[in-house]
Parts: structure tokens; C-alpha cells; sequence
């Protein structure tokens, strides 16, 4: 059980009305500061997994009041120590509010706050897509597979692949401008590096390590779904993203760079059979992590925010299976193979 300390500022408000609202949960502790009858400052300690539903109930109720404000913040420690075994035990036994989120995750907003910060285009982003390229460029031509999984713990498309996928299921329009701009500034930069160092450097177009990312077949397919599965999985339950990295990394940053230094050595063909294992893996990453947020039940708050969602998402994972689909008709035909 992870722990979030919610601070709730209520100027005003009476206390009987916040602890209606809060007796139906089983909470940690809670603290207000202020006048007891009025407080201006309710601090609570409960449950990561109960956030978002709390976090709800309250912004419905005290949302409209002026100088209201909900800040979450995690925990990294606490003294006493919570007897998590005992706090278990009293909701398994207790009334308390049915959790409507379902799967164990963090808050939506907890969620949205990390992906957020993750899909942003920074300068260090960029330097990170540029140290990673060049790893895994040493790792391809090198055929060194220590050297390749340096590049995956890198893993610098991670963040701005599973945001996507967020800003979809949520119906984010902000959020998906923003992913898509991070996406395709690490993909233009990695290529572009990766074609300059194809040019300069030899290329053994038959090394294993190359040979290895020029096709794509049913494997690569489920390999690139579980790596979207396991990227959302990692922020909505707060896994290491790092760890996670390593699986995505693979899906999406190694053929990548095959594909940019075959293109520029001239083994064109190659490099179109690398490309295409790169457009397969991004559909497949971000229509498994669509997925994976929807059984996660991660939704907007409100019915029209929901409304707008339900057809972004439509229109994301039809986007995603048609294009899966042209790629799969492609990999079967040959086509790539004849070029």
C-alpha cells in the first residue's frame, strides 16, 4: 500500500460538512488547522488507491468555493509507522465507499501530473534522445548487446509515447499537441544522428545485431505490445519507469536507429525493412497502452470531459488498428522484401 498526503484547502467551510464526506473512507489520519468550526487547512493521509475517489467527492462538494485548492503529495516516509496490515483489515470489514476506480493505480491527477512533466520538449530531452542514439548506434555496429541495453535504460521515448496514450483516453487535445511534438522532435533528431553516423562510420549491413531489426514479423507485434502495456502500466502503478524503459527502448529506439544508419550507409532496403519494424512498434506501443489505461479504468471527472473522451479514444485506437492492419497486410505480402 503507498501512501499520498491530501491537502485540502477549504477557507470558511464548516467541519461537520468535510467530515461527512470523509467518515466514508478509511483514512490514515486527519488533521485541520484553523478554527475549529471553520478550519482553513484539512490535512489527510490515506491510501494512494482511495486519491482519486476522495479527491472527487471533494472537488464536487467544495469545488465552487473561492481560495479552494486540492494539492496531493506523496509519502516517502512516516513515524509511526502505518499498520497497513490492521488498515486492510478494517476495510475489508468496514461500509466504507465501493472503489469505483478498480485495478490498484495512483490518482488521475497524480497520473496526469507525471505524464505531463514526461512529455514535455526540453532541452534535456533532446540530449538525452542524442546520448541514447549514440549508445545504441556503438551497441548496433558493434553487435553488442550490453552496449544496446545501455541505450534501453536511457529510454528517453518512454515518456512522451505512454502520454499520448494518456492524452487519448482522456481526450486531452493539450496533452496529445504536446506528446506528438516530444515524439516527433526525438524521432527527427535520433534519425537524422543516426543517418550522419551511418554516413561516417562502416556499416556491416549483415551484422547480427542490424540484420536482426531490417524485418518485422508476429513476434516484433507481441513484443511492442507488451512493452506499451508495461509502459502505462508503469506510471499508473508506480513501477520504476526505468525498468520499464528497458522494454520500450527495445520496441522503439534500436530499430530506429538501424533504419537511420542503414539509410545512410545507402542499404536502402535495409533501412526500409528497419523503418517499417519502427512504425509497427509505435502503433503497437501506444494501441496496447490505450488499452491498458481503459482497464485501468483511467477517465476523466466529469460526464462531458468523458463524453469528449469516449470518441478521442475511438478515434485513437481506430487509428492505431488500421494502420497496425496496413502494416501487417505489408509484412505478409512481402512488400518490403521486393523493394
Amino acid at each position: 500500500m503507498s501512501l499520498r498526503l491530501l491537502e485540502v484547502m477549504v477557507p470558511g467551510q464548516p467541519l461537520e460538512g468535510i467530515r461527512a464526506l470523509l467518515e466514508e473512507f478509511h483514512l490514515v489520519h486527519v488533521w485541520a488547522s484553523g478554527p475549529d468550526e471553520k478550519p482553513g487547512l484539512v490535512r489527510i493521509l490515506l491510501d494512494a488507491h482511495d486519491a482519486e475517489h476522495l479527491s472527487d467527492r471533494l472537488v464536487r462538494r467544495f469545488g465552487g468555493v473561492e481560495e479552494f485548492r486540492l494539492i496531493l503529495l506523496p509519502v516517502v516516509a512516516t513515524h509511526p509507522a502505518v499498520d497497513r496490515e490492521a488498515l486492510a483489515e478494517a476495510e475489508s470489514e468496514g461500509a466504507a465507499v465501493p472503489r469505483a476506480i478498480g485495478p490498484r493505480r495512483i490518482s488521475r491527477e497524480e497520473l496526469y501530473e507525471d505524464l505531463s512533466q514526461a512529455s514535455q520538449l526540453t532541452s534535456v530531452y533532446i540530449v538525452m534522445v542524442i546520448l541514447s542514439t549514440v549508445v545504441a548506434a556503438v551497441g548496433l555496429l558493434r553487435g553488442d548487446v550490453a552496449i544496446i541495453i545501455g541505450a534501453m535504460v536511457i529510454a528517453p521515448l518512454l515518456g512522451p509515447n505512454v502520454a499520448l496514450a494518456l492524452a487519448c483516453t482522456l481526450g486531452d487535445p493539450q496533452m496529445a499537441g504536446r506528446s506528438l511534438k516530444a515524439i516527433a522532435a526525438g524521432v527527427a533528431t535520433a534519425a537524422a544522428l543516426a543517418v550522419l553516423l551511418g554516413a561516417t562510420l562502416g556499416v556491416d549491413p549483415i551484422g547480427p545485431e542490424l540484420m536482426s531489426r531490417t524485418s518485422a514479423d508476429g513476434g516484433d507485434i507481441v513484443l511492442a505490445l507488451a512493452a506499451g502495456a508495461a509502459g502505462s502500466l508503469a506510471f499508473t502503478t508506480g513501477v520504476p519507469a526505468v525498468v520499464v524503459g528497458v522494454m520500450v527502448a527495445v520496441a522503439l529506439l534500436p530499430p530506429l536507429v538501424a533504419s537511420g544508419l542503414l539509410a545512410g550507409a545507402g542499404y536502402g532496403k535495409a533501412a526500409l525493412g528497419a523503418l517499417m519494424l519502427v512504425l509497427t512498434n509505435v502503433t503497437c506501443v501506444n494501441l496496447a497502452a490505450v488499452a491498458t489505461f481503459l482497464v485501468q479504468r483511467v477517465r476523466p471527472r466529469t460526464w462531458w470531459e468523458a463524453a469528449r473522451a469516449r470518441r478521442a479514444t475511438r478515434l485513437a485506437v481506430a487509428t492505431w488498428v488500421l494502420m497496425l492492419v496496413a502494416l501487417a497486410a505489408l509484412m505478409l505480402s512481402g512488400y518490403v522484401d521486393a523493394v
